[in-house]
């Protein structure tokens, strides 16, 4: 068997969480392979609005497993939070047996948070618009080989791993002269949190993948972030600490190269963008403004607002060769629904040349969109439930992308919840 592998193809915030959740009945496992809890995941069904920021989206299949893999960056206090969450809403994944986690993923402390914000901090207008959860720090200490994993919090001397980590942490804070008044509370929760933490069944995930592999069973990959945050591959350095394509669930989950399968892109049918850095297709007028209200563009993790603007078809081209996408997903069409007209940005005008490719310096030399018009459609998608009540100008908007990206649109979003959800081929 192989490993399906999901992931975004933008700047993140793609819905990748919703269609995870509408896959997962056909998977026996859903291992999440890089980032940390500046994702937001949120599913939504029967009713009810849920927001996952590390435990994998198929958690509410009562028939599958998930895996919490070694390339995601652990916070104690919030995976406990969302285990409580979990809990108050009747589905207990410590007593189901339903989530296991990586013995080798790294650990996030309360000084890596209060470093993030002291970085963040002095950067000025140059800063990255970080979500301040520790992220960074995390992995940089895991590139500098003296991070805590999950496994160490079952060894004798995991107090004093995390004490001399915390010293040089502080020896940092001091330089920065930043007020770190509130760590003994934010620790206070941290060693309660790591005492349920160690109630999860810890595994070493590149076993226990594969066993699953050898045994034939089925296993998707969840990516979170997007393709053009990638710590090598996106529009550095604002960008995320991880690798966020293909390439990150072999390293993120220890399976080889030759162990993928299908690789399920998924897309709004605009664009979003958190934080800084640059978006070519950025709208900062009414059009921007109204896409953000309609789409409720929001940050599920930080409540941040999030950056609009048009479908970028050399972006997502860029992101589809990096990743080997091999079927799509397009999300949110429905918040298009009653635009006259709407546009595609088919390259861009860089340095007086019209290229249809992301250049190496996009950040300091501006890439302006070349934009083709199309017609809109003013029909309400959310209650439709075949492929036949898609209107006619969105089936061709369709069709264009397809063309251009080469690949195929197998599925569409038009709201939501679970149900929303249209299977095109």
């Amino acid at each position: 068997m192989q490993v399906d592998v999901l992931l975004g193809l933008q700047w993140g915030d793609e819905g990748k969480g919703k269609i995870v959740d509408v896959l997962s009945p056909e998977y026996d496992l859903i291992a999440r392979f890089q980032g940390g809890p500046n994702a937001g995941h949120t599913l939504e069904f029967n009713g009810n609005k849920y927001v996952l920021n590390t435990i994998p989206s198929g958690i509410f299949n009562e028939n599958t497993m998930n895996l919490i893999g070694n390339g995601v960056v652990i916070d104690p206090i919030i995976i406990k939070r969302e285990i409580d969450n979990l809990i108050k809403n009747g589905t207990d994944p410590i007593k189901s047996g339903k989530l296991v986690i990586a013995k080798k993923a790294h650990l996030i402390l309360p000084t890596h948070q209060l470093l993030d914000a002291a970085y963040e901090g002095v950067m000025g207008d140059k800063k990255i618009g970080s979500t301040l959860k520790g992220i960074g720090p995390t992995y940089s200490d895991k590139i500098g080989r003296k991070g805590l994993r999950v496994g160490d919090t079952q060894l004798a001397d995991f107090n004093e791993k995390y004490q001399r980590i915390k010293n040089q942490h502080l020896a940092i804070l001091d330089q920065y002269k930043f007020d770190y008044s509130d760590l003994a509370e934010r620790e206070a929760k941290f060693f309660e949190a790591v005492e349920l933490l160690k109630q999860l069944k810890q595994v070493d995930s590149e076993h226990f993948v594969n066993s699953y592999l050898k045994s034939g069973k089925k296993v998707l990959a969840e990516g979170a972030q997007g393709t053009l945050l990638d710590i090598d591959f996106g529009s550095y350095p604002y960008v995320t600490s991880s690798n966020t394509t293909t390439a990150g669930a072999c390293t993120g989950l220890g399976i080889a190269p030759n162990r993928i399968g299908s690789v399920i892109g998924i897309f709004k049918a605009y664009c979003t963008r958190v934080g800084g850095g640059p978006f070519p297709t950025e709208l900062n007028d009414e059009t921007g403004e109204e896409l953000r209200k309609i789409g409720h563009e929001f940050g599920a993790t930080t409540g941040r607002a999030r950056r609009t603007g048009w479908i970028d078809l050399p972006a997502l081209k860029y992101a589809i060769m990096l990743n080997g996408v091999t079927e799509l997903v397009m999300t949110k069409a429905d918040v298009l629904s009653g635009f006259e007209k709407i546009n595609v940005c088919t390259h861009y005008d860089y340095m007086g040349e019209k290229i249809d490719y992301m250049p190496y310096d996009i950040n300091t030399i501006e890439a302006v969109p070349v934009l083709k018009e199309m017609d809109g459609w003013h029909e309400d998608l959310t209650g439709i439930t075949k492929v036949e009540q898609i209107p006619a100008k969105l089936m061709e908007y369709i069709k264009y992308l397809e063309q251009e990206l080469e690949v195929p649109v197998k599925y569409l979003s038009v709201g939501p919840d679970r149900t929303q959800t249209l299977i095109l081929s």
